[in-house]
C-alpha cells in the first residue's frame, strides 16, 4: 500500500487516530487546486503538500517580482522574473516528490472556468479581486465544489469554508461585487508579511479536514484574524433562502465575467482584500 519511504514520511500523520493509514490514502489521492501561488497559495501549497495531498493544481498567471518575497514563500530570489506556477512547481518538488503540480497558467473566465474545477475536488481560494473571487464562487456552486476562502487586508485575515447545499456560498455574504476601485488591494494598501501565512495555514488545515472527514470545518462561520491584537473572533454566517446564486429561487444561471465592471483583470492572483 505505502513504501518504504512513504511510511516514513508520512509516520506522523499515520499514529494520529483521526488520519492513519487510511486518511492518508485519502490525502494521497486527493486533488486540489489553488488559486493563486502568492501569500495566500504559498503557505497553503507548502503544508498541503508536505502532507501529501497527492495532485496539486495552481492557477497563477503572474511572474515572480521582487516585492512577492517578503511574504510569497513559494518562491526565491533565483525565480525572479519567472512564472509562479514554475517556480512554485520547482519548490513542491523539493519538498515532496509524491505530489503532482497541474499548472494553469492562464486567466479564469467563464470559457475555462468549469473546464479547470471538473478536475478537482476542493478549491483554495487565495485571490485578490473580486470578480475571480465571485466566479469561483458561482462555478463551484455549479459544480458542488467545496471552496475554502481566505482573505487578507495590512494585519486581519479571514477563512471560511463555502460547501455547496450544505452551507451558504460567497453571495450569501456578499451578493454583487463592489464598483471598480471601492477596496484597495493589498499593493495599494499593504499588507503585514506574516499574515498571509497565518490565514494560508489555516486554509490549509481546513482543506485537510474536507479530504479526511474529520473534525468540524469552518462551514458557516467566519473566522476573523486580527494580528496586532493577536486575537481570533468568530461570525456565524447563514444561507441566504434569497442568494441569487444558492437561494432558494436562485436568479443566477449562467457564469458572469465582472472584469467590465471591477475595471481590472479577470485573474490577478496574490493576496485577497477581507470584503465587509
Amino acid at each position: 500500500m505505502f513504501t518504504e519511504e512513504q511510511i516514513r514520511r508520512y509516520s506522523r500523520h499515520i499514529l494520529l487516530p483521526q488520519v492513519g493509514a487510511m486518511g492518508q490514502r485519502k490525502l494521497l489521492n486527493a486533488r486540489v487546486l489553488l488559486l493563486g501561488a502568492g501569500g495566500l497559495g504559498s503557505p497553503a501549497a507548502l503544508y498541503l503538500a508536505a502532507a501529501g495531498v497527492g495532485t496539486l493544481g495552481i492557477v497563477d498567471f503572474d511572474t515572480v517580482d521582487l516585492s512577492n518575497l517578503q511574504r510569497q514563500i513559494l518562491h526565491r530570489v533565483e525565480t525572479v522574473g519567472q512564472p509562479k506556477v514554475e517556480s512554485a512547481a520547482r519548490t513542491i518538488a523539493s519538498i515532496n516528490p509524491d505530489v503532482k503540480v497541474i499548472p494553469f497558467r492562464e486567466r479564469l473566465y467563464s470559457d475555462n472556468v468549469f473546464s479547470v474545477f471538473e478536475q478537482f475536488d476542493v478549491i483554495v481560494d487565495g485571490t485578490d479581486n473580486f470578480q475571480t473571487r465571485y466566479l469561483t464562487n458561482d462555478a463551484s456552486v455549479m459544480l458542488d465544489k467545496p471552496v475554502v476562502h481566505g482573505s487578507i487586508f495590512q494585519f486581519d485575515g479571514q477563512v471560511t469554508v463555502f460547501k455547496p447545499r450544505v452551507g451558504p456560498c460567497y453571495r450569501c455574504l456578499f451578493p454583487a461585487p463592489p464598483p471598480a476601485g471601492a477596496v484597495p488591494n493589498c499593493a495599494e494598501a499593504g499588507v503585514f508579511g506574516v499574515l498571509p501565512g497565518i490565514v494560508g495555514s489555516i486554509q490549509a488545515v481546513e482543506v485537510l479536514k474536507l479530504i479526511l472527514g474529520q473534525g468540524d470545518p469552518l462551514i458557516g462561520r467566519l473566522l476573523i484574524f486580527d494580528a496586532m491584537a493577536m486575537e481570533f473572533s468568530e461570525v456565524k454566517i447563514r444561507r441566504d433562502p434569497h442568494c441569487p446564486m444558492c437561494g432558494d429561487n436562485p436568479t443566477i444561471t449562467e457564469l458572469i465575467d465582472y472584469d467590465a465592471f471591477c475595471g481590472v483583470p479577470a485573474y490577478q492572483p496574490t493576496e485577497t482584500v477581507a470584503a465587509g
